[in-house]
């Protein structure tokens, strides 16, 4: 014991000495290398070590303990201190030194994801790993394999935006093709959270064409998004394939997605009342793939498009008059959606409260103003809460 210990202390004196050059770094690598075995015999004395290191000149040497140290099994009282110390650390480490063991890194990363999801603090985990992937990149263009876990935890946070710094990016150079695929995926459900359904179509359309040997359950959950999505943006799913999809995906992924292409044939008959009974009769199905929030967003565009149909072919219209040709079940309701989409910018009308009668409109610069925004909220808080 007293010589491993004695090893420890000539390997910090050794990481002191040898992290200011590249030729030094090197060298330093090759010795850190070859005593993983001490590491990790000494896995639960390895805090201490820690201490004597500074992170943003050692990074190198002060990741390989650190990673040791976190692979050990954690006890209940530990979390906090382990979520505080790997936080710090990829707040101060260098990037040049970090990159020449970037799986070390990712690894101690991961560690850091797990726990603070375990603690359900995943907000706890958003900017330290927004942080990590950006110092392992080796440029914007590069897919780390923290980019999914960074999105996870925007998602379980409910930091959409947050997520959505990353997914400005244009990636080319990717590592592993799981990483590409999950990094789609997450980053679709987070463009839905923000209602950006253009980029979120893009992001799954990427997971279901993307190349695969075998049809895996992220292309799967993926299609059943894109499905949704497209229902609700723009109102239209077609089930044929780009002729770059993978004959995988074009033989079996409808075979997985059958209760969502039942459901955008509902939709494409354009009645209410059948799509609802569908929704209704297969409640479950979408329930166990926690998708009843986004199939009842469809539910509500088919009210959408409806009422869209009806500018194109009236000037004015009584709500009790919408309430009842789409299929709501009162003009209360009729103006709620109305009011709604004129805020959303998807239709242009006035209300008049006092005849309820609802005139479409075809200038949109008049719904732009100030005032106009203000008489629609004002509007809106008056209706009864549902």
């Amino acid at each position: 014991m007293n010589l491993n210990m004695n090893s420890m202390d000539s390997l910090v004196a050794q990481i002191q000495g040898l992290s200011g050059s590249v030729e030094d770094l090197s060298h330093l690598h090759n010795l850190l290398k070859q005593s993983e075995e001490l590491l990790q015999s000494e896995s639960t004395r390895l805090a201490v070590l820690l201490a004597e290191l500074d992170a943003s000149k050692h990074s190198l040497g002060y990741l390989y303990i650190l990673e040791a140290w976190t692979s050990a099994p954690i006890s209940k009282e530990q979390p906090n201190e382990l979520i505080l110390s790997i936080a710090g650390f990829i707040d101060d480490c260098a990037a040049a030194q970090i990159r020449l063991a970037p799986d070390k890194f990712a690894s101690v990363c991961k560690r850091f994801k797990d726990q603070v999801m375990l603690l359900e603090a995943p907000i706890r985990g958003v900017a330290p790993l927004l942080k990590a992937l950006r110092k392992l990149q080796s440029s914007s263009e590069h897919l780390t394999t923290l980019h999914p876990d960074f999105l996870l935890l925007c998602l379980l946070a409910k930091c959409y935006k947050a997520g959505l710094s990353i997914l400005e990016d244009d990636i080319f150079d990717i590592e592993q093709p799981r990483d590409f695929f999950l990094y789609c995926y997450y980053g679709g459900m987070i463009c839905v959270g923000q209602k950006h359904y253009r980029k979120a179509l893009e992001l799954l359309h990427n997971v279901v064409t993307a190349p695969m040997s075998t049809v895996n359950a992220i292309a799967v959950e993926a299609y059943k998004k894109y499905i949704l999505v497209s229902l609700i943006h723009p109102g239209q799913f077609s089930t044929s394939f780009p002729k770059y999809t993978s004959s995988v995906a074009q033989r079996n992924l409808k075979s997985f997605c059958q209760p969502y292409i039942e459901l955008a044939n509902c939709y494409g008959n354009g009645k209410v009342s059948e799509l609802e009974a569908y929704v209704q009769a297969n409640r479950g199905k979408f329930e166990i793939d926690h998708n009843l929030g986004l199939v009842m967003q469809v539910v509500s565009s088919m009210y959408k498009r409806n009422i869209q149909r009806l500018t194109q072919t009236y000037l004015t219209l009584s709500l009790q008059d919408i309430a009842n040709t789409v299929q709501l079940n009162s003009p209360k309701e009729a103006e709620m959606h109305v009011l709604q989409m004129i805020q959303d910018g998807e239709i242009y009308a006035t209300i008049n409260q006092k005849d309820g009668m609802v005139r479409f409109l075809e200038d949109p610069e008049q719904y732009k103003t100030c005032e106009m925004i203000e008489r629609i909220d004002s509007s809106i808080k008056r209706l009864p809460e549902t």
